[in-house]
């Protein structure tokens, strides 16, 4: 009897569709509810019709922006059918309101465009996929759909986002906005994965103004949608964005369907959907930053792989007591937010051994040097920052490491003084203006910490003041810079970052009260060595770049779908650390006179742990887990 009354519902469904095509009565009654509250179920469709002449090229962008414009079906000039979608559609009648444009311009907003039959018959039709087609999907998932709740249309938005492609559209790309719980956004991301035909997940998540959006009150198309108590802002790609290029090519004629009015097909909201995703297509959602609010998502096989990166690091060898400093997933956090950023700082040096000449570790620099590397294979802009007084040495380590192949160019090297009350404004921003930030991550690797009395301590606790430049002052200020997120690596709790877990390095580590660092960074990577900590990132910032799940969104959907090209994938691996280029790494430190930091030992050691077979292990372990091999 369920069975029955089911398919008789479906059947009262199908033909309510076809009735908004042919009847002009549902027409008009759809044009002032929205065909998503109408036919829900049923795939929808943003349509787009210009002349002939423009229909390759338009095609072709379609192509180069798949997520706002999945292309269903391209019509025969003075085609009205689309047979694939649905039958006895006409679409000169089928869309509730069409828009009118005249070089670019919207003129009019027609129930009909019968009038331009003679003009049509010159002129090509596209379909693209509509994010309607999935909301039935996201309730049935227990998902609050807050516009079908407050009975208007989703809210659209025109934002920065450039879309890509050749030929006459050069437009931005238009998006979504859902409110969506906190605690739901992994189910949405997933269930909307699922339909890439119905513009695929989310392209951002979090502050509207990251797509450059000033007022989510005021939509560009739509309806302002209110959200409920602790829900988030989640963005699609939206096929209005066929407008905005419309807008752009300036066409003497173009039609496309009124925003929320849209072609309803036959087919099934199912026919969007792809097969349930294995992990390596399991999207989940992680929290980046809170000023602005940011969420960045990857696959659940990434995940994975990412945490086992993290176990690999935190291993103890040199029984300090470092685990009770961890915090699962700082790693992949910090690394997500690093592959969103686009310029980076890195800093470290650590002048224990205060009685020697120079008084540097062998921790810090390789992790730094590797972690400088992956990112500029990746595209991004690196420098170093470190104390003036070790600038000249380290300009020539820099040389050194170019030259024996650690890295393959040379990371501009800085020093930071802060001789003024502005001095960390000035230099984190342009112009000192926080809205123009230079960097948008700092990472700071075995870095000397400032302690909550202000001085400097290394784990003997001695106080190293005198060697150490305020570079702390940079972080402080960071933190008040919205868009940039800071890391810190350590493996004791006297580093730079590592007062996230401050009260952790008071409780457990020895001398903690006296030494443990005062300034906290975002993300506290905790490594049994801090270099590994720098190789980790490296090899999760290389995982993350073959994660389609996270390049997608990484991307806003736009471009042409993974894989990357060949080259681009060796050379993001040949930029990884090696056993053979951090044995040389160290050795160049050795060469200039750089000491372990446990023993002060001038030798192949890293706080004691010889390189063979200590560091190479890990290394080798870091190394086969990002390239997957077993």
């Amino acid at each position: 009897m369920g069975l029955s009354m089911f398919q008789a519902w479906q059947g009262i469904t199908r033909a309510l569709t076809k009735s908004i095509r042919l009847y002009p009565v549902q027409r008009l009654m759809c044009a002032k509810v929205t065909s998503t509250r109408l036919c829900s179920g049923y795939q929808q469709a943003n349509v787009v019709i210009l002349h002939k002449s423009l229909a390759d090229d338009f095609e072709a962008f379609c192509h180069a922006n798949p997520s706002p414009l999945p292309l269903l079906y391209r019509s025969q000039p003075g085609e009205w059918g689309c047979p694939p979608l649905a039958a006895e559609a006409d679409i000169r009648v089928d869309c509730p309101q069409y828009c009118v444009f005249e070089d670019g311009l919207l003129v009019s907003r027609v129930s009909s465009l019968m009038p331009y039959t003679s003009q049509l018959l010159d002129m090509v039709s596209f379909y693209l996929g509509c994010s309607f087609s999935f909301e039935r999907t996201l309730r049935d998932a227990g998902v609050p759909v807050r516009n079908v709740e407050q009975n208007c249309n989703v809210s659209m938005f025109r934002t920065s986002i450039r879309c890509r492609g050749p030929g006459q559209f050069q437009c931005p790309m238009v998006v979504t906005m859902r409110p969506v719980p906190k605690e739901q956004l992994d189910i949405v991301a997933q269930v909307t994965h699922l339909t890439p035909l119905a513009h695929g997940g989310p392209i951002h998540i979090g502050d509207p103004a990251v797509l450059g959006i000033l007022n989510a009150s005021k939509p560009e198309y739509g309806d302002p949608v209110t959200p409920g108590p602790g829900d988030v802002p989640v963005f699609w790609a939206c096929g209005v964005t066929g407008v905005e290029a419309i807008r752009s090519c300036k066409p003497p004629l173009a039609f496309s369907h009124s925003p929320g009015c849209m072609f309803l097909t036959d087919q099934e909201d199912t026919f969007v959907s792809a097969p349930t995703p294995e992990p390596e297509q399991c999207p989940l959602t992680f929290s980046i930053s809170q000023q602005p609010l940011h969420y960045s998502v990857t696959s659940k096989a990434a995940v994975q792989r990412i945490r086992d990166l993290e176990e690999i690091i935190g291993e103890d060898p040199g029984q300090r007591g470092i685990r009770a400093l961890f915090i699962q997933d700082e790693l992949l956090r910090s690394c997500l937010s690093l592959s969103h950023s686009s310029s980076v700082l890195i800093t470290t040096g650590f002048p224990t051994h205060y009685m020697h000449d120079p008084p540097e570790e062998t921790d810090g620099p390789p992790g730094a040097i590797a972690m400088a590397a992956t990112l500029q294979a990746l595209g991004k802009e690196v420098v170093i920052v470190t104390d003036h007084r070790a600038l000249e040495m380290n300009c020539r380590i820099m040389e050194d490491a170019v030259k024996k192949g650690v890295i393959k160019t040379a990371v501009p090297l800085l020093s930071y003084q802060g001789n003024s009350p502005d001095s960390a404004l000035n230099f984190l921003c342009h112009d000192g203006d926080p809205n123009k930030p230079r960097f948008d991550h700092l990472v700071a690797i075995e870095r000397s910490g400032r302690a909550a009395d202000g001085n400097y301590y290394n784990m003997r606790g001695v106080n190293i003041k005198h060697l150490v430049d305020p570079i702390d002052d940079l972080f402080t200020t960071a933190s008040h810079i919205s868009g940039v997120n800071t890391t810190g690596i350590g493996d004791g709790g006297n580093e730079l970052g590592m007062g996230k877990v401050k009260e952790a390095v008071r409780e457990y580590m020895p001398n903690g009260s006296l030494i443990a660092c005062d300034v906290a960074a975002d993300f506290a990577i905790t490594a049994g060595v801090s270099n590994w900590g720098g190789y980790g990132v490296a090899c999760a910032l290389y995982i993350l770049s073959l994660c389609s799940v996270h390049q997608r969104y990484l991307h806003k959907g736009l471009g042409q779908p993974y894989p990357p090209a060949q080259d681009l994938k060796q050379a993001w691996a040949a930029s990884l650390p090696s056993v053979a280029k951090e044995e040389e790494m160290l050795s160049i430190l050795v060469q200039h006179g750089v000491r372990s930091g446990k023993t002060a030992t001038l030798g192949m050691e890293v706080d004691g742990l010889t390189f063979h077979p200590t560091h190479s292990d890990v290394i080798t372990r870091l190394r086969d887990s990002a390239l997957q091999r077993k």
